[in-house]
Order: structure tokens, then sequence, then C-alpha cells
């Protein structure tokens, strides 16, 4: 057992393991005091802890969902890693999010015809 299992963090990380994971945006929080910082945090419904919004984060969310944050509730978003992030002058993975990928759509049942004459002449 890791000991990040059994003390896990207060939010999401991607250290975690187990990425990728959908998740559906339940709240923004304004203010969530990290360290001495004061940031932005997302909530889900699928999970007890946040995912802390840094600038990148919110860049992505904006793409997807525009910059009113009311607009990101109820949203579908999927957590993933990214091994290509320097953070202090080290390479760090680090949680993005992206929308998740559309299911291809079948065609949709044609109606049943009622002109059609169940008398074969033959």
């Amino acid at each position: 057992m890791k000991i990040g299992e059994v003390f896990p963090g207060a939010f999401l990380a991607a250290k975690d393991g187990g990425w990728p994971k959908k998740f559906t945006i339940e709240r923004f929080e304004e203010h969530m005091k990290v360290g001495d910082d004061i940031k932005p945090a997302i909530y889900f419904r699928e999970e007890e802890r946040g995912l802390i919004i840094n600038k990148t984060i919110a860049n992505q969310l904006t793409v997807m969902y525009g910059d009113e944050t009311d607009d990101w509730i109820g949203k579908p978003v999927v957590l993933y890693v990214d091994e290509n992030v320097t953070f202090g002058g080290k390479p760090t993975p680090a949680l993005r999010v992206r929308k998740p990928k559309q299911q291809a759509k079948s065609a949709p049942e044609p109606p049943p015809r009622d002109d059609m004459d169940d008398d074969i002449p033959f």
C-alpha cells in the first residue's frame, strides 16, 4: 500500500494515479487557501477532493466552456496527467483537463412505413 492512499491530500494530484478519469463539475470556489496563497478550486460530483485551478487549467476550461465559471457547473471534464510540465526548473507531472471524447452516434432507426403493401404479388 502506498502512503498516499492512507493519507490522501485535500486536492487531486497527478501522483494519485489512475488517470485519466471523467468527472462532472459541481462547483467553483473562488478562494481556497493553499499554503500562503489563495487559489480557486473546482469540485466534482464524483469526488470529495477538489482540483486547484492554476492559469493553465483556467485557460483550458475557458476554451472549453467560456470564461463564466457559473457556466462550468454540470459540465463534463477528463482529468489527465501531462508529463511535459516544468516546475521549479524540474520536470513534474501535472493534472490537466480536456473535454471527454464524443462517442460516435449510431444512425437513428428509420420509422416504420405505413405505405408498404404486405401482399407480395408473385
